[in-house]
C-alpha cells in the first residue's frame, strides 16, 4: 500500500526528456522491472516533438514538454536540463503529479527530498509538501549506496574522494568526441576539441563542470554537499572529480576515516551483506570491479578494500557503477517503485 499515491492497477508515467540517454534508460529501465504502468508517455523539447522512442517493444509518439498537459499524471521522470526542470517541474508538481528530477537544480534546496532508495528512502516524506523529489549526482549515488552499511555499523568522521568518470556522464556528444578523438589520434591528425573542456583520449581532465572561487568546480562541490545532505551532515568531505576516456561506468577511489573501530575485514562483511552491492575484492585472482565490467549492470560493485595504515580507523575503498543505469535512471525508477510501495531495490 502507498502512502504517497492512490493505489492502482497501473499508473501514467511520463518521461520527459524522452530521447536523451538517460531518458531512453528510463523507458528500459520501467519495462525491465515491470513497472506498473497504465500508459508511458513520452516528452521532450518541441525540436524532438513527432519523432519516437521505443518503450517494452512499442513506438512511443514523442509529445512537445511547451504544450504537454501534465494532469492526471502520476509520476513523472524528469532528465531534461536544470533550467528546463525548474521551468517545468513546478508545473507538473502544481498537476498532482509527483516529480522525480534528474537534474541539480533541486538538489540543495532543504525542502526538497534527494533520496538515494537504498540509503534514506525516509526522506521521500518531504516530497507531500511538494512533490518534486531530487535525484543526486551520478557520482554521489553509487558511493553512498557503499558507505551507508559502514556508516550505520560506525559513524563516518572524513571522506577523501578521487574520481575517474566516463564521458557518458557529459552526454551524447561527449560520448562522440572521444571516439572521433580516438580515431583522429590513432590516424595522426590532431584532435578535434568541442565538448569537453580539454583533449579527453588518451588522456585525463582533472576539470568536471566549472570551476569554483575556492579552486573547487561544481562537481567536486556537488558531490561534497550532497554526501553530507544524504548521508550525515557531520562528516568531512574533499574530492577531486576527474573526467577518464572511458565511454560508460564511473569509478571512485574513497579514503574513509571512521569515529571508531572499524577495519577492512569489517567492511567487507558489512559491504557483503548491503543489498545493491557487488564485492568483487580477490587481490590473489588481481579480482576487482572495472567499469567495464559493471555497464549494462545495476548493482554498485566495490573492490580493493583495504587497512589505510597511515591513518587509524581509515580504510580504502574502490567502488564503480553504471553511471546512466544506478547514477541516474534505476535510480529515478527505483524512487517511483518506493512511491508506488513497491520494494526498491537493485536487481
Amino acid at each position: 500500500m502507498s502512502e504517497f499515491i492512490e493505489d492502482k492497477a497501473g499508473y501514467r508515467v511520463a518521461v520527459v526528456g524522452a530521447t536523451g540517454a538517460v531518458g531512453q534508460t528510463m523507458l528500459e529501465i520501467l519495462a525491465e522491472r515491470k513497472f506498473p504502468v497504465s500508459e508511458v508517455i513520452a516528452v521532450a523539447s518541441s525540436r524532438s516533438a513527432g519523432t519516437t522512442v521505443s518503450f517494452n517493444g512499442k513506438d512511443l509518439i514523442v509529445e512537445d514538454l511547451d504544450s504537454f498537459d501534465p494532469s492526471g499524471v502520476d509520476i513523472a521522470l524528469f532528465s531534461a536540463g536544470g533550467g528546463t526542470s525548474k521551468t517545468h517541474a513546478p508545473r507538473f508538481a502544481d498537476a498532482g503529479c509527483y516529480v522525480i528530477d534528474n537534474s541539480s537544480a533541486w538538489r540543495m534546496e532543504p525542502e526538497i527530498a534527494l533520496v538515494v532508495p537504498e540509503v534514506n528512502p525516509e526522506d521521500l516524506q518531504m516530497a507531500k509538501n511538494n512533490r518534486i523529489i531530487a535525484n543526486p549526482n551520478c557520482s554521489t549515488i553509487q558511493m553512498v549506496v557503499a558507505l551507508k552499511p559502514l556508516h550505520d555499523a560506525v559513524a563516518i568522521k572524513r571522506l577523501v574522494i578521487s574520481t575517474y568518470q566516463a564521458v557518458s556522464g557529459a552526454g551524447a556528444k561527449a560520448i562522440e568526441e572521444l571516439a572521433l578523438q580516438s580515431r583522429q589520434l590513432l590516424s595522426g591528425a590532431a584532435a578535434t576539441v568541442e565538448v569537453l573542456p580539454a583533449r579527453i583520449a588518451f588522456n585525463v581532465v582533472p576539470h568536471i563542470d566549472v570551476f569554483l572561487e575556492d579552486g573547487y568546480t561544481k562537481e567536486e562541490r556537488k558531490m561534497m554537499e550532497e554526501t553530507r545532505k544524504i548521508l550525515d551532515n557531520g562528516i568531512a568531505v574533499t574530492a577531486t572529480t576527474v573526467r577518464v576516456p572511458v565511454f560508460y561506468g564511473h569509478s571512485e577511489s574513497v579514503n574513509v576515516t571512521f569515529e571508531d573501530d572499524m577495519n577492512a575485514a569489517r567492511a567487507r562483511e558489512l559491504l557483503s551483506a548491503f543489498e545493491g552491492v557487488c564485492v568483487v575484492d580477490d587481490p590473489a585472482g588481481e579480482d576487482y570491479p572495472m567499469p567495464s565490467d559493471a555497464g549494462g549492470t545495476d548493482p554498485v560493485w566495490v573492490g580493493r578494500i583495504r587497512d589505510d595504515h597511515s591513518c587509524p580507523n581509515t580504510i580504502n575503498l574502490w567502488i564503480v557503477a553504471d553511471n546512466i543505469r544506478k547514477g541516474a535512471a534505476l535510480n529515478a525508477v527505483q524512487i517511483a517503485e518506493l512511491l508506488i510501495g513497491k520494494t526498491a531495490v537493485a536487481h
